[in-house]
């Protein structure tokens, strides 16, 4: 449900006439709104169009080599003509941001909970104490699991999830007027999203908060906004009532965002993208989307993956297999308190399957993942590939099965080299298993897979910060591809992407398993994709897989109470 209490009469915030360029390519070109106090702005768009960057301006944290200009007025103060320390008296007080990559926003050599007080004793002059005592009220509102063990953590012990609510929390610790919230909730799952949306919608209602949401998520809009703003190459292509663009959209753009998103009722062959509509291919595009025969094509291919079950050996076969991490150790470095990440599970994943895993931040699922590919030690079970037990091969035996088992990692920025060009991380583990005759040989076969899922040959020397997020991660399939691996594990691998370029990779996804036959476990929170691209779907909860079954299965008549719950969650249109 969208926030209520919006007056009409109280202006906090109003822009106009913004823009934005780069030495002289202009980013951001006109942008106009007002924001009420108790109002939430929706803006939303593809990665690149302007949205960030246009309330970076207004804070004063663009790089000194941005051209600004036009106005933006806070209480009928002026932003824009500020000086840094201006900016400094108004940031974290007046207006607060949360960032879009918390794993790149928070200080990796601070705890967690210093980071939160830190803002609070710089802006209302509260003692250490007092500071801490609020902090962990309000990882408690923000569903933080052990607040006080979150509060003396460093970034790199918990989640991204988990980073991402602390994120949220160092925003929201000063109350401020206006809170610009990019991608809060990119890295959430679906339970703790709706939560966060209620947060945010709680402390509107109380404080009278005007908020500017920014995300590429529809769905998430449609439950937040008064008012949404479609940017499109830096401009605002369509504007109004948050019912008026989402029932009756105007500009193929948002008709486009709209339709990227891979629907809960029915499960076709391809998903449409933007560019579709932009080029003027809609009605084919949807016509495509709600064809009956694709569906039925995927259950046939559903009912293909079963029958060969019946006839084959699993090609993982997972038994009992147990994950534990030590919280609490004694001098002596003996373990006093432990976390069981994984707990006694099993399951088979068969040839050319692709296995859906799903559940909360932090219930073990990228754990399971790292796991299974021997990337983190077990502490009990076994893992079979094709009769082979990897959990007792030695470090030497199990870098001759790594060609056959690879990963997609969740945030492909961190994952890459940022030394390496693209092109020489992708040769890199050719090179490391002297695949080819010579680096001649392995540049093109590096370019040919770089085709293949849609990157340009003339892109290999470029590096991995000239690129967008959607083409660094199809960047990180292509290296996890080229060694013609049997088993991929996408952990949470197009979370992080916009709706259409999460439809272009998952469109990939699909076309590269038809054409050479991998197997997929597919980790995720967002149900609706993991309902479009899974053969099966575990559900997973603090380290135990709850329920299993087709997606149909699971969506049509879920059998435990938490399944429903994720489900119930899900932000629809």
């Amino acid at each position: 449900m969208r926030y209520l209490g919006v007056n009409n009469d109280n202006v906090i915030l109003e822009v106009k006439n913004l823009s934005v360029a780069f030495g002289g390519r202009k980013v951001v070109e006109g942008l106009s709104y007002t924001l009420h106090r108790g109002e939430t702005l929706g803006i939303v768009g593809e990665s690149g169009s302007g949205k960030s960057v246009s309330s970076l301006a207004m804070i004063g944290l663009l790089p000194k080599q941005a051209t600004v200009s036009g106005s933006a007025l806070l209480d009928g103060k002026e932003l824009l003509t500020l000086d840094e320390n201006g900016f400094r008296n108004i940031r974290g007080r007046r207006i607060s941001m949360v960032f879009q990559e918390p794993m790149t926003s928070l200080n990796p050599s601070q705890r967690c909970g210093e980071q939160v007080a830190e803002a609070l004793m710089l802006h209302e002059h509260v003692t250490r104490k007092e500071a801490r005592d609020k902090v962990l009220s309000l990882f408690e509102e923000t569903r933080l699991p052990r607040p006080e063990k979150i509060y003396r953590s460093y970034p790199h012990e918990i989640s991204g999830g988990q980073k991402q609510r602390v994120m949220i929390a160092m925003a929201l610790i000063c109350h401020p007027d206006v809170l610009i919230a990019d991608e809060p909730t990119t890295a959430l799952d679906v339970t703790v999203q709706k939560s966060i949306l209620d947060l945010f919608g709680d402390l509107q209602r109380r404080y009278g908060i005007a908020i500017i949401f920014i995300s590429h998520d529809l769905g998430v809009i449609a439950q937040v906004s008064h008012h949404i703003a479609v940017m499109y190459k830096g401009s605002v292509v369509e504007q109004g009532s948050a019912d008026e663009v989402l029932r009756n959209p105007k500009h193929p753009y948002t008709r486009g965002l709209l339709a990227c998103r891979p629907p809960l009722d029915s499960r076709p062959r391809r998903l449409p993208t933007v560019a579709s509509f932009m080029e003027g291919e809609e009605a084919a595009e949807s016509s495509a989307q709600h064809d009956e025969p694709q569906t039925n094509d995927i259950q046939s291919t559903i009912t293909s993956v079963k029958a060969q079950a019946d006839a084959d050996v699993p090609l993982l076969r997972v038994r009992n297999l147990g994950v534990t991490y030590a919280l609490k150790r004694s001098i002596m470095g003996k373990v006093k308190q432990q976390l069981k990440a994984v707990d006694g599970l099993s399951f088979d994943i068969w040839r050319g399957e692709t296995l859906g895993l799903v559940g909360e931040s932090g219930c073990g699922k990228s754990t399971l993942g790292r796991a299974l590919l021997r990337l983190i030690d077990t502490s009990s079970g076994s893992v079979e590939y094709n009769g082979v037990r990897l959990d007792t091969l030695s470090r030497s035996a199990i870098r001759r099965f790594r060609p056959k088992l690879q990963i997609v990692f969740q945030d492909p920025y961190s994952s890459l080299n940022p030394r390496l060009t693209i092109g020489q991380a992708i040769m890199e583990p050719l090179q490391n298993y002297s695949r080819g005759a010579n680096d001649g040989e392995r540049r093109e076969r590096v370019v040919s897979l770089m085709e293949q899922v849609g990157l340009k040959a003339e892109w290999f020397d470029r590096y991995p910060h000239e690129f967008s997020g959607g083409q660094r991660q199809r960047v990180c399939i292509a290296r996890a591809l080229i060694l013609e691996p049997e088993l991929v594990v996408c952990d949470e691998s197009v979370s992080a992407l916009d709706v259409s370029v999460q439809a272009q990779v998952l469109n990939l996804l699909n076309d590269l398993k038809e054409r050479y036959g991998f197997t997929y476990l597919f980790i995720t929170h967002d149900l609706s994709v993991v309902h479009y691209m899974a053969d099966r779907i575990m559900v997973m909860r603090n380290g135990k897989i709850v329920e299993s079954g087709t997606p149909d299965e699971l969506f049509s008549n879920p059998q435990t109470d938490y399944t429903r719950t994720l489900l119930a969650a899900i932000p629809r249109i």
